[in-house]
């Protein structure tokens, strides 16, 4: 079994002679050999799973990587595989660092919910721990740093009408539009009430600034959302978890970048929401990713510290969205016990930042 990847965690398999006969007949070139399935662990929203093919010595002879919603209820037009993996057939064409999709399947019958088959990219993955074996320099801290920023600048430079990318998102309102839906998604998702809130609220809705030209966003743009070349971690294999891409305001994609990136300084709380690398010592700040990525993409951050505030919120409805449906029963995973705590001190953590001046 790959370190990356764990046995399919009971309650979430499929039937694996179903997906290889489907494999058979929509992928030509398959090699002889019976079909494998582990999971990827990492992510709470769509499930990932490696399939792999061997060969008679042994050998990988075919790798690809299956997504699927998650079990249980899920919010409208959310987890739209096809949307997902229409997004990458046209923009691996353009942005090689996104994974080409096979083909995407919408019979349910065969595993149960709609679901793609992309080529498998290996490499690293840097969660919240460097691999055995690799020393954190401040070198390396500050070259993954770099990587990062500039990987999300490049993407930013995609010329998406040329790429066939102008039916994703209506660019303009958009801004307006996030913070309006992801305040009535906390409202609905709610399972207390916090008197932080509304003060939070109304601060996010009175200062919506305007946003720069549209370009594509990730909208989910993060260390570990990137494979990294196992000889050199400051080189990029691939980007992944497009489910949420859209044509709208690069700052607010580089504010939901930043408020995973954890300083040495931040208090435990936020450290504690989604443990990273990046409060090693010799990764950039916050500040020095700004201004990195003001100098790669030319464009004004001054007003970032809105889009910081707003992306803080924006992660504490998602989670508050999964810790809702852990609540109602619909989904048993027990990772998603704590979530309630962690969007407590997101919501704290934002709502102070509303009370600040400036980027933090």
């Amino acid at each position: 079994m790959s370190s990356e990847t764990i046995r399919v965690r009971e309650g979430e398999g499929f039937d694996l002679a179903a997906v290889e006969r489907y494999l058979r007949d929509h992928i030509d070139g398959l090699p002889e050999g019976d079909l494998e399935v582990e999971q990827f662990p990492s992510g709470a929203s769509n499930l990932t799973y490696l399939l792999r093919i061997r060969g008679a010595g042994g050998e990988n002879a075919w790798e690809g990587v299956l997504r699927r919603p998650p079990f249980g209820p899920v919010p409208p037009k959310a987890h739209d595989m096809g949307r997902e993996s229409g997004i990458l057939r046209r923009l691996s064409r353009a942005y090689p660092l996104a994974p080409a999709p096979y083909f995407f399947c919408e019979d349910e019958t065969v595993i149960g919910a709609p679901f793609y088959v992309m080529e498998r990219r290996r490499g690293v993955v840097l969660d919240d721990s460097f691999p055995e074996g690799i020393e954190p320099t401040e070198e390396l801290c500050r070259g993954l740093s770099r990587t990062a920023v500039e990987t999300l600048a490049e993407l930013h430079a995609v010329d998406w009408e040329a790429a066939e990318l102008g039916d994703l998102g209506r660019p303009e309102g958009f801004l307006r539009r996030q913070v309006d839906g992801w305040i009535g998604r906390y409202e609905k998702a709610k399972t207390e009430d916090m008197q932080e809130v509304g003060p939070l609220t109304q601060w996010l809705s009175e200062n919506v600034p305007e946003s720069p030209p549209a370009t594509i966003i990730h909208n989910d743009f993060k260390l570990n959302n990137l494979i990294l070349a196992p000889d050199d971690l400051t080189r990029v294999e691939a980007v992944l978890d497009w489910e949420m891409t859209t044509i709208g305001d690069p700052l607010f994609d580089l504010g939901v970048s930043l408020s995973y990136w954890v300083e040495p300084g931040d208090p435990e709380e936020l450290k504690e929401v989604l443990p990273t690398v990046t409060y090693t010592p010799g990764f950039m700040t916050r500040r020095e990713l700004m201004d990195l990525y003001a100098e790669k993409s030319g464009r004004d951050l001054s007003e970032m510290h809105f889009y910081l505030t707003f992306a803080y919120f924006k992660l504490a409805v998602i989670l508050q969205q999964i810790y809702a449906r852990y609540v109602k029963g619909q989904t048993q995973d027990e990772r998603f016990a704590a979530f309630g705590e962690r969007v407590r001190n997101l919501i704290v953590h934002s709502h102070a930042l509303s009370q600040k001046d400036g980027p933090r």
